[in-house]
């Protein structure tokens, strides 16, 4: 790929990550964190699940996940459940009330990004999906 277009890929991505990061602090997108949303959204996927397993999902530090996960127990988003393979292991699920705070989240970004892509078309809010979809799997394959 020509250096421009690498040049031109670098530069929005920086500016889309700096927006979309003063848009997460924007009560807006609803009352849960980054993190939370994207570990409820996962508990709620896939069941239970143990720290091991979600930070290997999310690629980060066993550490990092087991600290957010701290966070989303003490709060009541989510429970641990002794793991039924490994009786020295748990397994995390997500509680009624943390599906309620998923789905007000999940809601209220719908409500934001609705207002976003407004003025696109079906086929370019498609085609945005799918390219986003690509370039996470693709760092995942990195």
């Amino acid at each position: 790929m020509e250096q421009k277009r690498l040049e031109d890929i670098d530069l929005e991505l920086a500016t889309l990550v700096r927006r979309a990061t003063a848009a997460a602090t924007d009560k807006k997108l609803g009352t849960l964190e980054r993190s939370a949303y994207l570990l409820l959204t996962q508990l709620s996927a896939h069941g239970p699940i143990g720290v091991k397993a979600l930070s290997e999902q999310f690629r980060l530090d066993i550490s990092t996940v087991s600290r957010q996960t701290a966070v989303l127990e003490t709060k009541g988003y989510i429970q641990r459940l002794p793991d039924p393979t490994d009786g020295r292991a748990s397994n995390f699920q997500i509680t009624e009330l943390g599906m309620q705070e998923l789905q007000e989240t999940k809601q209220a970004r719908l409500v934001r990004f609705s207002k976003l892509f407004h003025d696109w078309s079906e086929e370019e809010c498609r085609m945005l999906g799918q390219l986003l979809a690509k370039l996470n799997r693709t760092f995942i394959d990195e």
